[in-house]
């Protein structure tokens, strides 16, 4: 990183303090480490996709098209998967197809619904963007690949917790 290691963890510092003046800080340390380790991850992601002009939720976008079967989905279903609000998947349908990377389509059988289709240059840049954030494990680093999948448990526990979804 860019910036000078701390010659002390500032976490396990500020855990000591709350432990001293306010109380029980586990979940505190918990949830402040999250947080960090959110701002490291999406400053190496951001670092990563910004070469291919895409932000991650451009990204993951994109990358949810590229799954489906056809290449296209009901922007309602985008919404519902990516957990996004439909005026934010409209921002970002919009941003994609204006740089030619997705298409609006009228669905087949249902005039309500609008369809967003990856085009070739969408899959093209999302495998080129793929490569990138591959390239860097997405930023996560200091972990073998048993407690990465640990992690990713956990905090599936957290967000099945909170009504991300239902097993």
């Amino acid at each position: 990183m860019s910036q000078r290691a701390l010659p002390f963890d500032p976490i396990s510092r500020a855990a000591e303090l709350w432990e001293d003046q306010v109380g029980p800080s586990t979940t505190m340390a918990a949830v402040t480490s999250i947080m960090r380790v959110q701002q490291v991850l999406q400053s190496a992601v951001d670092a990563a996709l910004r070469p291919h002009g895409l932000t991650f939720a451009r990204f993951e976008a994109l990358v949810l098209l590229t799954f489906a079967k056809r290449g296209s989905l009901p922007m309602r279903v985008m919404g519902e998967r990516l957990q996004l609000h439909p005026t934010s998947v409209t921002n970002i349908v919009d941003r994609l197809e204006a740089d030619g990377l997705v298409k609006r389509l009228p669905h087949p059988t249902d005039r309500r619904t609008t369809l967003a289709e990856i085009t070739v240059a969408g899959r093209e840049r999302r495998e080129a963007a793929t490569k990138a954030v591959t390239e860097i494990d997405f930023g996560l680093r200091g972990l073998t690949e048993r407690q990465t999948e640990q992690l990713t448990e956990l905090l599936a526990k957290v967000r099945k917790a909170v009504g991300d979804f239902e097993d």
